[in-house]
């Protein structure tokens, strides 16, 4: 999951994408509402966590520019203003949720991953190919039902491999989607995270590489 905190309280705003990170997402940040609104029409985000009050540009008319746009992204409005009225006109701007400043860690989170799910195509909450299962829910994998150890990264991909249900998925899409802004476009990242996933999938091989084009996941050949 992708997602960008907009917030100018740089502690909080750090403290929100650490923990993010922590949690397996791709998470980048801006710290004033043009930056915010510039990095949300540069890169599809599954979530925007937006601060309300931002310098440079409210974050309103942030809200209201990608209602308007049409994208799938969900925006999730984290503000000190909590009364009835300021989540009604929150809401009202378009925002698909509002939580008010202090809040619990783990309830952003929550709210959070229910808004990605919803800015994407809905994928099962169990995904397989074969012998492998991915619950997303609770962020585990198996194969032949012997768990597998996988890395935040390794798991998003696999992740991202298994909801393109049988299709290509390029190196570009994978970073795009599993990694966050601070990545070299040009880094052999991509390449390096898909070798340690093979060898942690075993055999037979799940993973193929379409030459030019990207990865897929192929349902194993089971010998008669």
């Amino acid at each position: 999951m992708r997602v960008l905190v907009v917030e100018d309280e740089r502690d909080m705003a750090d403290a929100i994408v650490r923990g993010l990170r922590r949690k397996g997402m791709a998470v980048d940040v801006a710290y004033d509402g043009l930056q915010g609104h510039e990095m949300a029409y540069v890169t599809r985000y599954d979530v925007v966590v937006l601060d309300r009050d931002l310098p440079g540009m409210h974050g309103d008319e942030i809200c209201a520019a990608l209602v308007e746009s049409g994208t799938l992204t969900r925006v999730l409005m984290l503000t000190a203003s909590s009364s009835v009225d300021d989540k009604v006109e929150g809401l009202e701007l378009g925002a698909d949720d509002y939580l008010a400043k202090p809040f619990d860690f783990k309830e952003l989170v929550a709210r959070v991953q229910a808004l990605g799910r919803r800015a994407t195509p809905v994928a099962p909450p169990v995904l397989t190919a074969g012998d492998l299962v991915l619950d997303q829910s609770r962020r585990v994998a198996t194969r032949s039902g012997a768990p597998l150890e996988l890395t935040n990264k390794e798991f998003c991909v696999l992740e991202e491999l298994l909801k393109a249900k049988g299709g290509v998925v390029s190196s570009e899409e994978l970073l795009d989607r599993v990694w966050d802004a601070n990545t070299d476009p040009f880094t052999t990242t991509v390449r390096v995270t898909i070798n340690t996933l093979r060898k942690k999938l075993g055999d037979p091989p799940l993973v193929e590489t379409v030459v030019g084009a990207g990865y897929r996941i192929a349902e194993p050949v089971v010998a008669s």
